[in-house]
This record gives C-alpha cells, structure tokens and sequence, in this order.
C-alpha cells in the first residue's frame, strides 16, 4: 500500500507533467540536458534540488582516461586529517540525462555525516555514447581514483560505492566487476532505487506505468537509447541481475521508494544477494517517488533517507577494521 504524497510532491508532480519533455518524445538530447542544468541554476531550481552541504568543501577535478577525460566533483569534509574514506558515487538519469551536480545534496551531506571524501565522476552518456560506455567509463573512473588515493587523501582500503537509478545500475555493475577482476576490494554498496534490469517488466511496474518523475514508457525509451544495437543483450554489464554468481559481492544498502516502476528492481536484487549470502539492509521509503532523493525541496522523506545512508555508511565503511 502506498503512501499518500506530501501536497508539495503533488504540486511538483503536476508541474512536471505539464512542462516537461518526455524522454520518449525528446528530439535534441543534447539540448534538453542544457535546460535541465540552467533549471538547476535557478532558485527554483535550487529550492528543488537542494544545495550542497556548507560543512564541505567542494570543487571539480578532472579523470584522465585512454581517449577521453571524465569530470568529477569532490566533496571533502572539512575539520578532519588524515586519508579519509571514500565514496564513489554515481548520478542517476536514465543513462542519458544526469550530471553530478544532481547528486550533490545527497553526496555532500553523507561527506559532511560520515567524515568521508564523496567523489562524483561523469560518465558519457547515451545515445551519443551508447552501452558499454557508461559501465567503461565508471569502472575505469574507480581504478583511477583507487590509483591515486594518495593524491586525492583517501583511504583505497576504506572505499564504498554508491549510485541512484541509472547510477544505482552503475554502482551494481562495479561491484560486480570488483568481484570478478580480483579488486579494488569494495566495502559497501549503496543502491538508490537502482535499474537493475533492462527489459523485464516487474510486478511494481505494472502496478504503477504512470508514476511522477518516472513512467514504464520513460524506462523503455531509456533502455532503448541506452543500449543503442546492443538492445536485447542479457550481458550483466547492462542487467546486473542477470549475473551468474552474487557470491562475495559486498555489503549493500538498498533504498526503493513506494511511487516508483522500478521499485520491485530493488526488491529483486536484495532478494538475489540475500540468497547468496550477502548481508543486505533494505528499506523502502513511504510518500516518495522515483528520484527522491536528487528532490529533498519536495519530497520531505528524502532528509530521513539521506541519514540512514549516513548510518550504514559510518557503521560499514568508515568505522576502523
């Protein structure tokens, strides 16, 4: 049973439908990411989305690749020494949409809540740069930063990822690949209503095709631009949930919200790493919807989560081993 709304997510909610541009009906991707950003700029935008947290300190650096350089926001807590643990975060955005800066409420507060350094990288994004390129660019960003721990004064020993949506697939897949490749040993993984299935409509969906923020429609238009030729592949690059083995993938911390299509994705994949022996908390937040937490000026819940992430993160990562 779902929770009603809080009036000021309804208000949003309408706004959105009535103004925005749908991804399935987007002609100039590249544009509507343009718009999306200037929002972000306004005092509206600002109100929606949130600021960063005044206890950190937060700057840009640059991740050079083979063939391309990624940006990345760091947010570093002030008044402490020493290397400090590291989150790795991704941003949400269905793969094509997204950007840093939309994370970066939820990433400063757990810099400034756990005493760790919340590092943010960019990734491309679909349809210019279809799948792999995503899931490349994330794998190879957390290689970069695990290689240069001293430069940037993290602990490599002490790292967790993290990733809502489309980031939360992202989180999911590095993990994955930490597991597989030998390394970087990850401690935690925090998936915020995370996609982690790119075909397979689930019970939630069904239920709920028209949700605020995101609808079955969005989500089959996202995967299609996402996975670009490459649409139909069961490679759990794409699909984590259809890896063959969960076996010792670390400890997770999934979020789901109860207005969201993609809540049973999170469902799925706790009960998957549970059935490995994975140690999971769940939880699914009441009154929010898909990208709540990229939302905290209207979707009040989005406080509460945001220091249950805290939580886990100091009890996981951060506490000494």
């Amino acid at each position: 049973m779902t929770a009603p709304l809080a009036p000021r997510t309804k208000a949003f909610a309408a706004i959105l439908k009535r103004l925005a541009t749908p991804v399935e009906e987007a002609q100039d991707h590249a544009a509507l990411r343009a718009e999306r950003d200037r929002l972000m700029r306004t005092p509206v935008g600002r109100m929606v989305f949130g600021r960063p947290d005044r206890r950190v300190r937060t700057e840009s650096i640059e991740i050079p690749l083979k063939g391309r350089t990624l940006r990345a926001v760091v947010h570093r807590p002030t008044g402490v020494g020493g290397a400090r643990p590291v989150v790795v975060n991704f941003h949400g955005g269905g793969w094509v949409q997204g950007s840093p800066e939309q994370s970066a409420w939820t990433a400063s507060r757990v810099a400034a809540g756990t005493g760790a350094v919340v590092i943010s990288p960019s990734y491309r994004l679909a349809p210019e740069h279809p799948f792999p390129a995503a899931t490349d660019d994330t794998w190879e960003a957390l290689g970069w930063i695990v290689e240069h721990a001293e430069k940037l004064g993290i602990d490599p020993d002490r790292l967790a990822v993290m990733g809502d949506s489309a980031g939360g697939n992202l989180a999911a897949v590095v993990a994955q690949r930490a597991v597989a490749l030998g390394g970087p040993r990850i401690a935690a993984q925090v998936l915020i209503y995370p996609a982690v299935e790119m075909y397979d409509k689930f019970a939630s969906e069904l239920r709920m095709p028209d949700e605020p923020v995101l609808s079955s429609a969005n989500m089959s238009a996202f995967a299609h631009l996402y996975m670009g030729d490459s649409y139909g592949t069961t490679d759990p690059l794409a699909s984590p949930l259809r890896a063959e083995s969960f076996d010792g993938l670390p400890p997770a911390f999934i979020l789901t919200a109860d207005h969201d299509p993609l809540l049973d994705n999170g469902v799925r994949y706790r009960d998957a790493l549970q059935n490995a022996g994975v140690r999971v908390r769940y939880r699914e937040y009441p009154a929010a919807i898909h990208g709540f937490l990229s939302l905290p000026g209207v979707v009040p819940v989005a406080a509460e989560a945001v220091d249950d992430i805290v939580d886990y993160l100091g009890a996981t990562v951060v506490v000494p081993r």
